[in-house]
């Protein structure tokens, strides 16, 4: 049977023994719904609560959450058990509860997410064995580097990294350290940008964590030299430390910045492979002046527009040779190059290798 999710925004009042109590009730007569209740995690600071259940349609738990107790989910989303595990730690109730005849358990499934990305800077003729080998070692450190600060890594695919964290605190000392790993090893040809956010499973989106690891990518892809948070981390950081302030190898969005790379990212995302895109586009789309959008992602990206939509399609350009399932003229019009000639040229530009050696390089 498939695996649910679902989200209780509690009322005012109600206590992590009071939804023990309801967890209780839907455990009495689940088998009458053709349901089985995992585990759940309870925020009382937050006022939220996930219920992990096995059930045969999402309409199945509604119906038994309203006949145990009345309080109907806001919100339910299939889930794979596995990633679920990945992210909060656990899939079954914890041990130091089942020995309590309520097993109350205050456990938030808010969570800080991490990305890190290591990008290709540079390509050099004969230095992809090297480069590949510094890969590896950077994925062993990485690894031990989130187990060390009680992380764990959610998924790992095409050299990106996704990570959860209890706390914001461990997730900003793991970065603090991947960084630190990327300073004291010289890889010219390499460059880790890493992007923090925080936030619930469950929201408006279909997938678990959905908005929390597009703002932890978005805050990734824009990290210039530093490691790129939310404000939320930051506000949270400061919190769990006693009102600290942030080290100085992080940099801190504010709302407004946050709002303006949601955004951008969002069409980005619609017209980055349309060759007939230009920086009017942008201005119309974000209701950005020329000269305030320009100064706005200097500010924030550290690019003008023009070279910003010119390395995401790079990037994108990249990840599709490396894939080996298209040519270069193919490669060239699907990431919104006006020509072949002119997208070697820029690839040429940016990684110093034409794209036609590349491929040769990794065949």
């Amino acid at each position: 049977m498939p695996i649910y999710m679902d989200f209780h925004d509690l009322p005012d009042g109600v206590t992590a023994a009071h939804v023990a109590e309801m967890h209780q009730a839907d455990l009495k007569i689940e088998h009458k719904y053709n349901c089985r209740g995992l585990t759940y995690w309870c925020d009382e600071r937050r006022q939220t609560a996930f219920c992990l259940i096995e059930a045969p349609n999402e309409q199945a738990i509604v119906d038994l959450h309203q006949k145990a107790h009345g309080a109907v989910p806001q919100r339910i989303i299939e889930v794979n058990d596995t990633i679920v595990e990945s992210f909060l730690g656990r899939i079954e109730d914890p041990e130091k509860s089942r020995n309590t005849k309520l097993n109350i358990i205050n456990d938030p499934a808010f969570r800080t997410l991490m990305v890190v990305t290591i990008k290709k800077k540079s390509v050099r003729e004969n230095g992809f064995e090297t480069l590949n080998a510094a890969l590896r070692g950077y994925n062993k450190s990485i690894t031990n580097i989130v187990s060390n600060h009680n992380g764990r890594i959610v998924e790992e695919k095409s050299n990106t990294y996704l990570m959860s964290f209890d706390s914001v605190t461990y997730a900003i000392k793991s970065a603090l350290k991947i960084r630190e790993l990327h300073n004291c090893v010289i890889t010219p040809d390499l460059e880790f940008k890493i992007g923090i956010s925080a936030g619930i499973p469950v929201t408006k989106k279909e997938g678990i964590f959905e908005d929390t690891i597009k703002r932890a990518g978005n805050l990734a892809l824009i990290a210039k030299e530093k490691v790129s948070i939310s404000n939320e981390v930051k506000e949270l950081y400061e919190s769990e430390n006693q009102n600290n302030a942030i080290p100085n190898e992080i940099k801190s969005l504010n709302v407004q910045e946050e709002k303006f790379v949601v955004q951008l990212m969002e069409y980005t995302e619609e017209i980055w492979s349309q060759s007939n895109m230009t920086v009017s586009d942008f201005q119309n789309n974000l209701g950005y002046s020329k000269s305030k959008l320009y100064r706005t992602m200097m500010s924030i990206i550290g690019k003008s527009p023009n070279s910003f939509l010119k390395d995401y399609r790079l990037n994108e350009a990249l990840r599709l040779l490396d894939k080996q399932n298209s040519n270069i003229s193919e490669i060239a019009y699907k990431t919104g190059f006006s020509s072949p000639a002119y997208f070697s040229k820029c690839f040429q530009e940016r990684y110093g290798m034409l794209p036609s050696k590349y491929m040769k390089q990794i065949a």
